[in-house]
């Protein structure tokens, strides 16, 4: 690995209208909406890690890491796929796809199959245009090939959303495999066009589960009306910037709300979270959004924020370096510029650490040593290491 230097941040502070959170306690029911707001930002003075710069990136957006954990893929939103490597260069990638680069839009997630070991195929999502000035998120499958000069092999789109809209925000598409390596999920968003979210028709707004090789598994919840609609796992959603899989088999997913409203869900097979029929935000003209409350026929977040902290990453944290952090999902925050930690404690949620970085954290992951890595945001973007103190 090159030298690690202490990573600079700016030292302003976010500050947000909340009480402290704790770690899971009895008195500390979440299974309900959480209260309106969010703990105030501890400096990274007093986090429990220090934050070293290991690798510069322009506009990264995701990563993941190879078996090992000396290597990583790192996707740029231009269009270039990286493979960094501890001690050693960081090199291209050749063969990545074209994307259609604007607005949200661009290259999105990397993730292993999981038989990635023995089969070397990688999975991709991007953005593409379509006719008419419209634009759609895709996911592909491809080998890496390694050596000196990587590349990717054979790749395959095996899914895109449907239809292409104009604009170019919502995209989402984030990647997850289930924990037993037989499904994909794909996270879909609403594309900024509201109803697309609970129409059965379309899977934008979606949770979508299929099989490794794009097709529809035969037990998925509406599985049986054949199409489009077979693809969805959850509908309601608004924009799913990050999905994990906790040590209990558990589908976590957060997704950014509207104005306020920024939430994180437990994914449960066929439910409707309701967007935009209901939201703890409101639309940016200021019209009012019915609370989730109002309408118990949907499933409501185990978590919410208001005002918004812009959730980008999110990764499950099951390791022991970093005390207190075991059963936690971390997830990066980018107008909120931190990380933020919430203990797990069943189907329950709470607020439990919130870091003020003073820049905006767009990914997530953790090592196979337990270590936590961030992705900054934006031109300048840092692949940074969080190095627990003592």
């Amino acid at each position: 690995m090159k030298t690690l230097k202490t990573f600079a941040l700016p030292v302003a502070f976010v500050v947000a209208a909340c009480s402290a959170g704790s770690s899971p306690s009895a008195a500390a029911d979440t299974s309900a909406l959480d209260a309106s707001g969010d703990q105030p930002a501890t400096p990274l003075a007093d986090a429990p890690f220090t934050v070293q710069e290991v690798a510069s990136f322009a506009e990264p957006w995701a990563m993941t890491f190879l078996p090992g954990g000396k290597q990583a893929l790192v996707t740029e939103r231009a269009g270039k796929l990286k493979l960094w490597q501890a001690g050693g260069a960081t090199l291209d990638v050749a063969g990545a796809p074209a994307v259609a680069y604007g607005g949200q839009g661009g290259f999105g997630d990397v993730i292993l199959a999981p038989d990635f070991a023995a089969s070397g195929t990688i999975y991709l999502s991007w953005v593409e245009a379509g006719a008419g000035d419209t634009f759609g998120a895709v996911v592909g499958k491809a080998k890496l090939v390694q050596g000196d000069a990587p590349r990717i092999e054979g790749l395959e789109i095996i899914w895109k959303q449907d239809p292409k809209v104009p604009g170019r925000g919502h995209f989402s598409h984030r990647l997850a495999f289930s924990p037993d390596g037989h499904y994909l999920f794909i996270t879909s968003g609403e594309r900024q066009k509201f109803d697309p979210a609970q129409d059965m028709g379309k899977n934008l707004g979606k949770v979508i589960r299929l099989n490794p090789d794009g097709s529809v598994p035969a037990d998925n919840p509406f599985a049986d009306k054949g199409g489009i609609t077979a693809q969805i796992w959850s509908l309601g959603h608004r924009n799913l910037l990050g999905i994990a899989f906790d040590a209990t088999g558990k589908l976590w997913q957060q997704e950014m709300g509207p104005k306020g409203g920024d939430e994180v869900n437990l994914v449960e097979r066929g439910g409707n979270y309701g967007y935009p029929i209901v939201s703890n935000g409101d639309h940016y003209d200021g019209k009012d959004i019915p609370d989730h409350p109002t309408r118990p026929e949907f499933n409501a977040p185990k978590l919410w924020w208001n005002p918004s902290i812009s959730p980008a990453g999110l990764a499950w944290y099951g390791g022991d370096l970093y005390p207190g952090w075991k059963n936690s999902l971390l997830m990066g925050a980018l107008s909120g510029e931190g990380l933020i930690r919430m203990g797990v404690d069943g189907d329950r949620l709470h607020k439990s650490d919130r870091w003020d970085f003073g820049t905006r954290v767009r990914e997530v992951e953790v090592n196979a040593d337990g270590s936590v890595w961030l992705l900054t945001d934006g031109k300048d973007g840092k692949l940074v290491k969080l190095v627990p103190k003592g």
